[in-house]
């Protein structure tokens, strides 16, 4: 009923502009944006909007990353782009196909620095340095007309909720990005157990720092496989890069001793303080060193990246692998292989000493986002496109096109007479699909629907259903295990472009903390050097830089 009414209200707008201009004197032109006898302007865009669907169909110019394509489908000719043209009236012209992320920043570098016509929408990875280049590049518009006009109200209602999300993209009070919406709470950390080591010794869920030496002690010590302590590492972690990461991270244990790591917080007064020079830092780096040299950590963690680190887990020499809720997608079918009779389950991070408890939270429901061109001839397209998608896509209605899932015979099927999404049932099951935008996504649906559905309750909603055939039960507990600690996470608040002394310090700063802190946890150094890396960090650019990080956090946090 509602799409017949704005159907008919298109109908009536365009008869009155019709009479006006039939009625208007000679020689006078009757422009796009059309003005009726009350006033109302009536564009070609406001018309699409009205209608949902550009008509006659628009070209518009954008940027694909590498994708696959399934059943014959091309970049050219497949599922997406004829489901766009026929439902929305848009087709692409003169995008851009790169080979690579890599190959992506480079040609758009080359092409800032160039003067070279962009695509009229361009992707923007979560990478300050670059985004500020475009906007620096004057090739993009702000968009803060074109939200307020078209963004819908999921859009406004999540950027309304979370003002962080447009820190990144704020340059003089003029928002230049469109932001694209990610789960939240996806990433969060949590603590995967070997849950069959567990039962077999009998051990409790840790609730302290301390509960969990007991249980890293008895992995290595009496472990329930019978492997040899010298061929136990309970805790597998990542060293090599970062330490406050994906996989194999330890903000967790920071977090335990009042700070996160690597990122930007907030102190008592509100302003931003780096975590690695908190005092709580040279806590955990003393409990690291004694892990190591308990042999709780393997020794080879500092050449391990995230993945190899979670390999130590999947083979069966590790007991604890700090991840996020989707472990049981991966790593954890390799655990099962690997061992026979394995069992793993999410825990909740444990407490410090003095009841702290914290993790990283590494977005505020942004993946990404997306730049409009200066010479778009249609700049509100991918508002169109975004809207339909978030709003009959992100968590479809009963009846609606994608209850099911986006296309049939690609993401969903009839097997044995009943529409299914699952993977495991359908033959070349299928869901890459080359979204201008990426998946839609409302940012608080995910966790819910994994609470709700480890709660036991049946799921009502299609995006309910698909999500309880697409993942696991470990995943919907692994999810309200996240969510049950929702006020542990702390966010990383500086989200800007680097600082100018940030351009010629912060490599040397960080490259000095990864020494000093993989000494310190190697036995290497003593704790107390600690002291003297804050000493160093603060006169070799650190402390200039803490100054500049709080000016661009109280330029872009300014109501």
């Amino acid at each position: 009923m509602g799409r017949f009414k704005k159907s008919l209200m298109l109908l009536v707008i365009i008869a009155l502009v019709t009479i006006t201009a039939c009625n208007g004197k000679s020689g006078e032109n009757v422009e796009k944006d059309n003005t009726a006898s009350n006033g109302v302007s009536v564009s070609e865009a406001d018309a699409a909007f009205a209608k949902g669907k550009y008509e006659p169909a628009i070209e518009i110019s954008t940027v694909m990353m590498p994708r696959e394509y399934t059943q014959g489908d091309t970049k050219e000719n497949n599922i997406h782009d004829r489901w766009m043209l026929e439902t929305l009236g848009i087709k692409h012209k003169d995008t851009w196909y790169p080979a690579s992320d890599d190959q992506y920043r480079q040609k758009l570098q080359l092409a800032i620095a160039s003067g070279e016509k962009m695509p009229d929408f361009v992707t923007v990875p979560t990478n300050a340095v670059l985004t500020n280049q475009l906007i620096d590049s004057g090739q993009f518009i702000a968009i803060d007309e074109l939200f307020d006009k078209y963004a819908n109200q999921i859009l406004k209602d999540h950027v309304t909720a979370n003002p962080e999300v447009w820190y990144p993209f704020t340059r003089d009070g003029k928002k230049y990005n469109l932001p694209i919406l990610e789960y939240t709470d996806n990433d969060d950390t949590l603590l995967w157990l070997r849950e069959d080591w567990m039962e077999k010794l009998n051990l409790q869920a840790p609730k302290t720092i301390a509960d969990l030496e007991n249980i890293m002690d008895k992995f290595k010590n009496e472990n329930p496989d019978g492997l040899a302590p010298k061929d136990v590492f309970p805790l597998a972690i990542s060293l090599k890069n970062n330490t406050n990461t994906w996989m194999g991270g330890l903000d967790w244990l920071f977090g335990a001793y009042g700070t996160i790591q690597e990122q930007w917080n907030k102190d008592a007064d509100g302003n931003l303080e780096y975590g690695s020079i908190n005092p709580g830092a040279k806590q955990a780096l003393a409990k690291l060193q004694e892990w190591m040299d308990k042999g709780y950590i393997h020794a080879d963690s500092a050449l391990w990246d995230e993945g190899k680190s979670a390999e130590s887990w999947t083979k069966g020499a590790a007991g604890i692998l700090p991840g996020a809720n989707w472990v049981p997608d991966w790593p954890a079918p390799d655990l099962l292989k690997n061992v026979p009779g394995s069992k793993y389950k999410a825990y909740p991070v444990p407490a410090g000493p003095d009841g702290l408890i914290g993790t990283k939270w590494q977005n505020s429901g942004v993946n990404a986002s997306i730049m409009i061109n200066k010479d778009a001839e249609h700049p509100e397209a991918i508002f169109l496109y975004y809207n339909y998608l978030l709003d009959n896509l992100a968590n479809p209605p009963v009846g609606g096109e994608f209850e099911f899932g986006f296309a049939q015979g690609y993401d969903w099927d009839m097997i044995d007479g009943q529409p299914t999404s699952d993977k495991d049932k359908i033959k070349g099951f299928f869901d890459k699909f080359p979204y201008l935008t990426g998946p839609a996504r409302i940012p608080n649906l995910y966790m819910k629907t994994l609470v709700k559905l480890a709660d036991g309750e049946e799921p009502v909603t299609p995006y309910e259903k698909q999500m309880a055939q697409f993942r696991k039960p470990e995943n919907w507990y692994a999810g309200k295990v996240v969510m049950s600690q929702l006020d542990i996470r702390k966010q990383n608040y500086f989200t800007g472009a680097a600082t100018s002394t940030m351009i010629s310090k912060w490599n040397l700063l960080r490259q000095s903390e990864m020494e000093t802190f993989n000494k310190i946890i190697y036995g290497q150094l003593p704790v107390d050097a600690f002291d003297q890396f804050v000493t160093n960090w603060n006169s070799n650019g650190g402390e200039q830089i803490t100054k500049e990080v709080n000016e661009w956090f109280k330029a872009v946090s300014a109501k």
